[in-house]
């Protein structure tokens, strides 16, 4: 019996990135469906989280982001653009955000179509995996490809039908709420939630516990 887990899921999380290998190879390892639950960022979410979070969050998130990605072999490089507009300096969030909000539409539309994964992989791997300018050019039109998607297609969508596309957003926050947390990743297992990258191997041992079998 497949079994079904969600994850719930950002574009500008660090840490979504670096478990989204995870959750592709146990997609192909184990007899197991994972549904993509896109979410926008705190940074949208809550604009002064950063703010008025203590000074040494940003800088010890970038150090141990790094540090995990060199310690599981993942390319890493600070994104070129940001899919978040902010000023490091003083972390104020922009008012003006070019990418976040097409960029996650587009990864909904992709899991209308069961393929959100597969998108989030692609993409997420351009904007941390070291691609400048992976907003330019064919950069995301080649990754929704990789992923077995049309560019044009998700985009005309995202445009089309924006609020729709929110709505669903909006309803994968309040279910990643509803389940026991609040940031991302989580993957959420027959109802309960394992926030982070360093959780998967729990998430892991807890299916086997209900049955998830190899391929």
């Amino acid at each position: 019996m497949t079994l079904k887990a969600d994850v719930y899921w950002s574009f500008r999380s660090p840490y979504s990135y670096l478990a989204t290998r995870r959750y592709v190879a146990l997609t192909q390892e184990y007899d197991l469906k994972i549904n993509q639950r896109f979410v926008y960022p705190l940074a949208i979410r809550e604009p002064d989280f950063f703010e008025k979070n203590h000074p040494n969050w940003l800088g010890y998130t970038f150090r141990d982001m790094f540090r995990v990605a060199q310690h599981m072999g993942i390319p890493m490089a600070p994104p070129n653009p940001d899919p978040i507009v902010q000023d490091i300096a003083t972390r104020k969030i922009a008012a003006e955000q070019p990418y976040i909000f097409e960029l996650t539409r587009m990864g909904q539309a992709a899991s209308r179509r069961g393929k959100g994964l597969e998108f989030a992989n692609e993409v997420s791997q351009m904007i941390w995996g070291g691609t400048a300018g992976w907003n330019e050019g064919d950069h995301l039109e080649k990754a929704a490809e990789r992923a077995g998607l049309d560019f044009a297609e998700l985009k005309a969508e995202a445009e089309a039908q924006p609020e729709e596309l929110d709505a669903e957003i909006a309803d994968n926050q309040a279910a990643l709420e509803a389940a026991g947390h609040w940031g991302v990743p989580t993957l959420v297992f027959d109802g309960e939630p394992f926030f982070g990258q360093d959780r998967i191997d729990l998430a892991v041992w807890r299916m086997k516990q209900k049955g998830l079998a190899e391929r």
